[in-house]
């Protein structure tokens, strides 16, 4: 095997090594009421860059701006050679729940096996002691839904909770939504940490 090819394996290894690099390190504090549960554990930790994406609808007081949906692309970080850099995980979006009957949920996709969860917010924070100013809130999500594309094979449907945390943006325009502009859609960056947790035994790493 030749420099190049043990380059070529070595990176490979880092890439499907990478998502374990969360287990057995402490969960990041958070407010009172984002708490997840005992008796699960972290086990994917990742960066978050792209947008909240809202409507303008009419309202009881006058056109407003909905929360649409959002769109990001999750990721991890993975040493190479003297350096670090950043290596797509998953994607985030807005899309039906099989398990609820077709209720739209946020949604997350793994990038290489297509495994994806579903999630509801059940706890919130914007407290400013934790939460950056103009900053979208940080939540706690309880995963209703998963999907494996073949037996044994769906990194992310092991997921039970979900950490939103460390957000940046995001937060619906303060003006732009009139009636002239009904159904226009603003898209505003935003940045966070997803954090993935799963039941301390449901699984083990060898089935990967």
């Amino acid at each position: 095997m030749n420099n190049r090819q043990t380059r070529m394996l070595q990176a490979a290894t880092l890439v499907l090594a990478a998502p374990f690099t969360a287990i057995g390190q402490t969960p990041t504090t958070v407010p009172e009421g984002l708490q997840v549960p005992a008796g699960h554990v972290l086990y994917l930790k990742t960066t978050a860059t792209g947008t909240q994406n809202y409507v303008c609808v009419p309202g009881q007081s006058g056109p407003a701006w909905k929360f649409l949906g959002p769109q990001a692309t999750l990721f991890v970080k993975i040493p190479w050679i003297d350096r670090e850099v950043e290596h797509q995980v998953a994607t985030h979006f807005l899309s039906m729940n099989p398990a609820e009957d077709g209720l739209a949920r946020p949604t997350w996709q793994h990038s290489v096996d297509s495994s994806a969860v579903w999630a509801k917010a059940i706890g919130t924070s914007s407290d400013p002691g934790w939460v950056a100013e103009g900053a979208i809130p940080w939540l706690l999500l309880q995963v209703t839904g998963v999907q494996r594309r073949a037996p044994r094979v769906g990194f992310l449907a092991h997921a039970t909770y979900i950490h939103r945390i460390n957000t940046s943006g995001g937060v619906a325009p303060g003006s732009g939504c009139s009636e002239n502009s009904l159904g226009a859609v603003a898209m505003v960056p935003y940045s966070t940490e997803y954090l993935f947790y799963r039941s301390e035994n449901r699984i083990r790493l060898k089935e990967f």
